[in-house]
């Protein structure tokens, strides 16, 4: 039994490695982008790749390999039910609707711009714009009015928008800066980057052709994420940022148990249930009546700021105090698959 590991830095896989190491189990490092991968993984017994949405190379192609070998029956993490979504938002709004999951936060998706220019007058605001993909925040702005909504359909029906938001971007490390967070380096970068995008964001284009809002839910000063991962979970409250009302990506973090509405707990063990995935991370705020609302999932996560989570549930919702390896739980649970198959 040996597990397949595409090796990126300061993803899952590092700790994935770790692991391996210090318990014994077998593995062997492969390179998914290369042609041959599959004679890679013939002495394989499963393959693990924490693919990112910020990586060109993943983005063409990571979910399609994926399904290939799962369709073949190899184990692979993420398997269809945790990645298909991933970075979709889109997606995601009409998995919530399919699984009729009440605590969902409203969202319109329109492919013609009659049809959303006739809500717009239909519809109070503010409401939330997003595009599709995206994380930490970027690619989200909060959309005051009808006649700022019509322009952004205008634009959405017309030259459509860059996956890649140049400045926001580079205010968004400027800000980080200031906090502490981040070095002078990564503030150049950022203006490096008014005039060379990423390259994912050539690979991904502009988003035309359709426009996706979502429900305002004012009052919150903060949202929570919860990550399920093997049955046992885990969880992060991030503050939003000054005079904003957006939380991911602000890197202002709370992690004690005493700062986590346990209901939020609870409905992502039962949504886990219903999803049927590997790993999920839940975004939840609170609406008007105190109540979790979801916002929107992810299987990925970046390690390094998880690393202070004091402790984790069960599914009983008891607490379990001190440090644990959430990556321990993937390599496992694969390993159990694999014994499964």
């Amino acid at each position: 039994m040996k597990l397949a590991i595409h090796k990126s830095k300061g993803l899952y896989s590092e700790r994935w490695i770790a692991y391996c190491e210090e318990k014994s189990i077998p593995y062997k490092l492969v390179n998914c982008h290369a042609n041959n991968i599959l004679e890679q993984l013939s002495d394989c017994s499963a393959l693990l790749w924490h693919h990112h949405h910020g990586s060109p190379h993943d983005i063409i192609f990571a979910k399609q390999l994926l399904f290939a070998l799962e369709h073949a029956g190899f184990p692979v993490f993420p398997d269809f039910n945790t990645n298909w979504h991933f970075d979709d938002k889109v997606g995601q709004k009409y998995l919530f609707e399919a699984l009729d999951i009440k605590e969902r936060i409203p969202t319109w998706v329109f492919y013609k711009k009659s049809e959303a220019m006739e809500w717009v007058h239909q519809v109070s605001f503010p409401k939330v714009f997003k595009l599709r993909g995206g994380a930490g925040s970027q690619n989200v702005k909060l959309i005051p009015s009808k006649h700022v909504a019509e322009r952004f359909i205008r634009k959405a029906f017309g030259g459509g928008f860059k996956s890649y938001d140049a400045w926001g971007n580079l205010r968004e490390r400027i800000r980080k800066f200031r906090l502490g967070k981040t070095t002078l380096k990564d503030v150049l970068k950022g203006f490096v980057r008014l005039v060379v995008p990423p390259p994912y964001a050539s690979i991904k284009g502009r988003d035309r052709g359709y426009i996706y809002f979502q429900e305002f839910i004012p009052g919150n000063d903060s949202d929570t994420r919860v990550i399920v991962i093997d049955h046992k979970a885990f969880a992060l409250k991030r503050y939003v940022r000054s005079n904003d009302f957006r939380a991911s990506g602000s890197g202002i973090f709370k992690y004690e148990k005493s700062e986590f509405d346990e209901r939020c707990v609870s409905l992502a063990f039962e949504l886990s249930q219903k999803l049927k995935a590997q790993c999920v991370a839940y975004d939840f705020v609170f609406d008007l009546e105190n109540k979790p609302r979801l916002i929107e999932i992810n299987y990925g996560f970046l390690p390094s700021g998880y690393d202070a989570c004091p402790g984790y549930w069960d599914e009983k919702l008891s607490w379990h105090e001190g440090k644990f390896n959430p990556y321990g739980w993937m390599v496992e649970r694969m390993r159990v698959l694999i014994r499964n198959v």
